[in-house]
């Protein structure tokens, strides 16, 4: 499932841009010019859908700017390739970073838009070989094409994970290093609400089968890159506050499908409560 419109009718995000950076980011625009933190990260960093997401909850408890980075279907890639982000990153007295899937980024079997991680461009030679009988012009997102051949072979679908998983802990060690200050990992976990018809409860899409969001992402991957960061925050969201579905979710009856597919005001406010003491014992 795609959202790549990241605005709604019903609800302003206020989109703005920092420095050079082709990227839209949700707003209001931020005053880089006093104290601030930073947040970079996907879909749920952003905020679809969500009056207030955990960034906003921050600033309030903190009582200093929070520059939202968060972009709409965002991988690793998209902030590697974007030196406006990095800038705005090195003037931020503490960062926090998202523990995005390892899907949407370009690795040795498969090229993503540089901008929009969760848009397919080609295949390599590498994985035309391992599923020769796959026409990969057919695809134009990447968990519709990692689906597909998570069908067609489990053995070489595996082949692909292992890849992917490598070229995450790399890229998001290239990624730290390379960030000024003080960093913090994010690894939010969430089930799919019982009975929406988009999850088996343990966060999987309809007929996808690829398991939970960060896609691929596992604890012995979080360990291994934790020394890059001065420290890791872990949020499983409360069954209480998956249970709350979409309770104060802002979208149209379209979108209704996407919406029980984030987390819900519930799940911000835990990471807000999570991650604000970290920053605050941070933050000189």
């Amino acid at each position: 499932m795609s959202f790549e419109n990241p605005g709604t009718a019903n609800l302003a995000y206020f989109p703005c841009r920092y420095g050079n950076s082709r990227l839209l980011f949700r707003g209001p625009k931020q005053s880089l010019d006093e104290p601030y933190c930073a947040v970079v990260g996907g879909t749920e960093t952003y905020g679809k859908f969500i009056p207030r997401p955990f960034s906003t909850l921050m600033e309030e408890r903190l009582g200093l700017p929070v520059v939202n980075l968060g972009c709409v279907n965002a991988g690793i890639d998209v902030f590697m390739n974007d030196p406006a982000v990095m800038e705005v990153v090195a003037g931020a007295s503490v960062t926090v970073i998202q523990a995005l899937g390892a899907h949407n980024m370009s690795n040795r079997f498969y090229v993503v838009h540089p901008r929009r991680n969760d848009r397919f461009l080609r295949a390599s030679a590498m994985l035309k070989a391992l599923f020769p009988s796959i026409d990969f012009t057919e695809f134009h997102f990447t968990r519709h094409m990692l689906s597909a051949l998570r069908q067609r072979s489990e053995t070489a679908f595996e082949i692909v994970v292992a890849e992917l998983q490598m070229a995450w802990q790399a890229r998001m060690r290239s990624l730290a290093t390379r960030m000024a200050g003080d960093k913090v990992l994010l690894w939010v976990t969430h089930g799919a609400r019982d009975g929406d018809g988009l999850g088996d409860g343990q966060g999987n899409r309809p007929g996808d089968g690829l398991g939970s969001d960060p896609l691929f992402v596992t604890r012995h991957m979080i360990e291994t890159v934790s020394p890059y960061f001065a420290r890791v925050v872990e949020v499983e969201a409360s069954e209480a506050a998956i249970a709350t579905g979409t309770e104060g979710m802002v979208h149209s009856d379209m979108d209704a499908p996407a919406a029980m597919a984030l987390p819900g005001p519930a799940v911000h406010r835990e990471v807000a409560e999570a991650l604000t003491p970290v920053l605050q014992e941070l933050m000189p």
